[in-house]
């Protein structure tokens, strides 16, 4: 098994190359001021055009308006934009349209029946990615640091192409793997040492657990 992994909320020029180091497909960008792991868009450039070429560049933003998608997709020139609010099938694809960008589109989960929420965005969004709903009282639609219940996507269609989210760090990552099967995941919570303060050891820690798990023979 070969896994793919989007390390998000990057904010340093150390977290990058961590990211990048472990072998990191994707690096995200957080553009949701409510966030500990917000980036202005100047830092969000310099840290783009060090990892562009060696990962895929995400712009995450939240219910964005075109104004500032287009500053947005103008400083950082991100090869994807993901889409992490209550962005309608319309709005997702009036965004497609104007950025000529494919779309990862965030879907909360916490009960089989959330995943009916896809249904309206099926083929028109590139790529979902599967995150845990918010707990109560949390400002942030993701980054929150819980997971759910892994065993849901059993009964998902096989050419749903998603990213798993929520809570993954070390320690549960091969769990996750095998009770899904995905090949994408994504992290951010899960290899800091504070809220939007990532940690180049647990970067590397990660990575390893990662390579450990696509070496298991599978079920």
């Amino acid at each position: 098994m070969s896994v793919s992994v989007k390390i998000c909320g990057l904010k340093t020029h150390a977290a990058m190359e961590a990211a990048l180091k472990g072998g990191a497909d994707y690096v995200g960008f957080i553009f949701f001021p409510k966030s500990p792991r917000h980036i202005e868009l100047d830092n969000a450039a310099v840290l783009a055009d060090q990892a562009r070429g060696r990962a895929k560049i995400v712009a995450v933003s939240v219910n964005a308006d075109d104004a500032a998608l287009d500053a947005i997709v103008a400083a950082v020139k991100p090869d994807y934009l993901q889409l992490h609010g209550g962005e309608s099938p319309e709005r997702v694809m009036q965004i497609k349209q104007r950025y000529q960008l494919p779309a990862i589109k965030a879907i909360t989960i916490r009960e089989a029946a959330d995943l009916e929420l896809i249904k309206p965005y099926r083929g028109i969004v590139d790529q979902f990615l599967f995150d845990a709903k918010p707990p109560a009282g949390s400002d942030l639609p993701g980054g929150n640091g819980v997971s759910f219940d892994w065993t849901i996507l059993a009964d998902l269609d096989d050419d749903v192409d998603y990213m798993l989210s929520g809570g993954l760090d070390a320690a549960n990552i091969t769990a996750a793997l095998q009770l899904t099967g995905t090949d994408t995941i994504d992290l951010s919570s899960g290899v800091e040492s504070a809220p939007g303060v990532k940690d180049t050891r647990l970067i590397a820690e990660f990575f390893d657990a990662v390579k450990r798990a696509e070496q298991r023979p599978s079920a």
